[in-house]
């Protein structure tokens, strides 16, 4: 019997083996659910962690960048456009010579302007200004020429360093109301002539390269720039090719809504010898003066002489501006400015606007040039209506009425704008 036993014994064995074996390769469908939740669970839990290793090794990266610092980090960028479209109707069967002068004293700069604008806040506080423009104003009188590509027009940078003082450095393209406080910007150069647009003529004009301080304290203001002209960039608007020059200003806030502003332009030539184009933002500066002066012969130097004091002699402006805001749109104001290159001449201008943002509007303004001695003077009426047909587009039209010394010429004028 015990030969059988163990062979029974053996053939159970083999019977158990065989059938742990068989459930080791077949899972069994009844197997206990919490486990396989647990085994599951481990897994996920071992995936997150490796997850989470490589998200802390991106941060650790992107905080290492960001750390070496960006003055344009989370800046924003604004674009703005414009469009500006301006034509004349002449009242007048043959246009002479005498004409042709009163229409560029008048300021009617016909033709398609395009300007886009590009503001970037940068460290919360300053301003970075890039503008593009293409136009066909001021190339000629009444806009004959056929006008200038899409180019850079002005780079300008304004740092706040503080509540009451701040910085401006314009590389290319500054005006006087750059570094300067000029009229409201919104009502800015929306008349038909120079006169009714852009305030004395000192504020806009073009001055090459500048850098300015600005101080504001309580009800008065004050800005005090240094220009320089001819560094390859531009000339001066008087025609001057190279110069330095000097802009002031000082605004006193006389009651709410009222302002009066002084302001000064002093400019200097450069001495002929300097005149030479180096190239652009290049500009030659005497560190040490010769003891000995070269050896010439005393015409030479005469003639020498007398040509860097023509070119030398400094010419110069002064303004005075007064401006009241009567309300939300209704403003009033006025400006003198005097001339002291040549013979001395007073130009001024008085204005009135109701211009609402999305409604009707008007505007009215006089103005003018005298001279001394008094070899011509120049008058002009202007009358406009403004329709806004819409918030980007607006049409313009306006009657002007010139007089420069026997010349009187009536002009109707219309305006269109679209924005962007």
């Amino acid at each position: 019997m015990e030969p059988i036993t163990s062979v029974v014994d053996k053939l159970k064995g083999f019977a158990k083996s065989s059938h742990e074996f068989v459930n080791g390769l077949v899972p069994r469908r009844d197997r206990n659910p919490i486990e396989i939740l647990k085994r599951l669970q481990r897994e996920a839990f071992s995936d997150l962690m490796k997850l989470r290793d490589r998200q802390d090794k991106v941060e650790r990266i992107l905080s290492y960048k960001s750390s070496t610092g960006s003055p344009f980090k989370e800046a924003n960028t604004h674009v703005m456009g414009e469009v500006d479209v301006l034509g004349a109707l002449l009242m007048k069967d043959n246009v002479d010579q005498q004409d042709y002068d009163a229409f560029n004293r008048a300021g009617m700069r016909t033709g398609i302007d395009s300007r886009f604008t590009f503001k970037t806040t940068i460290r919360q506080s300053d301003t970075l200004v890039a503008e593009f423009a293409a136009s066909q104003k001021g190339q000629g009188y009444l806009g004959h020429d056929f006008g200038s590509p899409l180019s850079l027009a002005k780079v300008l940078y304004v740092a706040n360093v503080s509540d009451w003082f701040s910085a401006v450095a314009v590389p290319v393209g500054a005006q006087c109301r750059d570094v300067g406080f000029a009229t409201d910007s919104a009502h800015q150069g929306k008349g038909l002539t120079d006169f009714s647009s852009f305030g004395p003529p000192i504020l806009n004009q073009h001055n090459g390269s500048a850098i300015g301080l600005m101080v504001r304290k309580s009800k008065l203001v004050a800005s005090l720039a240094q220009f320089a002209s001819g560094l390859g960039v531009e000339p001066c608007t008087d025609g001057i090719r190279d110069c330095f020059s000097t802009f002031g200003q000082v605004v006193c806030q006389l009651s709410e809504g009222t302002k009066l502003s002084l302001m000064g332009l002093h400019q200097v030539p450069r001495p002929l010898s300097q005149q030479f184009r180096l190239g652009a933002l290049t500009m030659p500066v005497s560190i040490l003066k010769l003891r000995k002066a070269p050896k010439t012969s005393v015409e030479a130097s005469d003639r020498l002489l007398g040509t860097d004091m023509e070119e030398r002699v400094s010419a110069g402006s002064f303004a005075v501006m007064l401006e009241s805001k009567l309300d939300d749109s209704t403003r009033i104001g006025g400006w003198i400015e005097m001339k002291n290159s040549g013979p001395q001449h007073l130009q001024w201008a008085l204005s009135v606007s109701d211009s609402p943002e999305n409604e009707f509007g008007w505007s009215l303004s006089l103005g003018g040039i005298i001279k001394r001695p008094t070899s011509w003077d120049h008058f002009q009426a202007e009358a406009s209506l403004k329709f806004n047909l819409g918030k980007r587009f607006s049409l313009q039209p306006g009657l002007i009425y010139v007089m420069d010394g026997n010349a009187q010429i009536p002009v109707v004028m219309l305006r269109s704008s679209w924005s962007l």
